[in-house]
């Protein structure tokens, strides 16, 4: 796919005002999912998630949309958690894109998340695209929410585009609003391997699995990489992409965004914002912006039979 046709973004908003039930929307008006296997929150896979109504896991799934000009585009939905105490990691996710949906409640306007993901999102320097969501309630004033937005936000909403997830109103215009509003990313796919860790988990079965956004250059199985901040090397073992099921791809280019396996065995060895680059051809400089995460919930756990320390340590490692 040529870069002048992939749209990558984030939807940011504050808790429930309706990003999760937009992203269903956008997988079922695509065909990205069919409706028998549509399942209320489709991104949110985690128990907690679901039970809560918050996404704490960054997703990344790949939507084909022919738009009204004839054209197919690969979008990267980036779905990013939506609590404050997720900072960090929504800004390694927001990095990963050029625009994001800035979904606001018809009736319960701009709330504090809203505006420090939105600053975030405007520092990474992202096109943002207003939404005004859940226009079906008794409550909704969106010309009130739309000078809210401009005062408090800074950015012009008169175009915001009118939705109700719920319903399926607005799906449409908001897939075209980011084909013509959010830019195509940059870079050549013939440059030194470029590429950013913006989610990462272990699988039992594969090792640690790295979320990925191709910056520069392309990833092909088989090659050998390294992690620049620790400056280990590892081979490539399954490169793919989210569809929204895990599908094997040969390599991911410049532009694109899937996960990767390595037999990584270590999840501290594969941080969050971390670079990826080619062992042999390596990039001089890394993205910017890495640090190494802190911990948010603290817990004081031990085994009831004292012998059993270190498989409880194991298991949470």
């Amino acid at each position: 796919m040529e870069t002048k046709h992939i749209r990558n973004f984030s939807i940011i908003a504050h808790v429930d005002h309706g990003k999760s039930t937009l992203a269903d929307r956008i997988l079922e008006f695509t065909g990205t999912v069919k409706e028998r296997d549509m399942t209320e929150q489709f991104l949110d896979q985690m128990d907690i998630e679901r039970e809560r109504g918050i996404t704490i896991k960054a997703q990344a799934v790949r939507i084909n949309y022919k738009a009204d000009d004839g054209i197919t585009y690969e979008f990267n939905l980036i779905d990013t958690p939506g609590h404050v105490d997720f900072s960090y990691e929504v800004s390694r996710s927001l990095q990963a894109c050029e625009g994001a949906l800035l979904v606001v409640d018809a009736s319960q306007g701009v709330e504090a998340q809203t505006v420090a993901h939105a600053f975030l999102a405007a520092d990474s320097g992202l096109e943002l695209v207003p939404v005004i969501n859940k226009i079906d309630l008794p409550a909704s004033d969106p010309e009130r929410v739309k000078k809210e937005i401009e005062e408090v936000i800074g950015i012009g909403a008169e175009d915001a585009i009118l939705a109700s997830a719920k319903e399926g109103i607005g799906t449409k215009e908001v897939l075209e609003a980011i084909v013509k509003k959010v830019p195509h990313p940059r870079g050549s796919s013939d440059a030194r391997l470029k590429a950013l860790i913006f989610d990462s988990w272990f699988d039992s079965y594969q090792g640690v699995v790295m979320l990925i956004r191709v910056f520069e250059g392309k990833i092909k199985t088989g090659m050998k990489i390294q992690l620049m901040s620790t400056g280990k090397t590892y081979e490539v073992k399954k490169l793919g992409i989210f569809s929204p099921r895990a599908i094997e791809v040969g390599e991911i280019s410049t532009g694109e965004v899937g996960f990767v396996t390595a037999a990584i065995k270590e999840i501290s060895e594969a941080k969050v914002g971390e670079t990826i680059t080619d062992a042999l051809r390596s990039t001089d400089t890394p993205l910017s912006g890495f640090r190494v995460m802190k911990p948010m919930v603290f817990s004081g756990l031990y085994p009831i039979d004292p012998g059993d320390y270190e498989k409880l340590r194991d298991a949470l490692r």
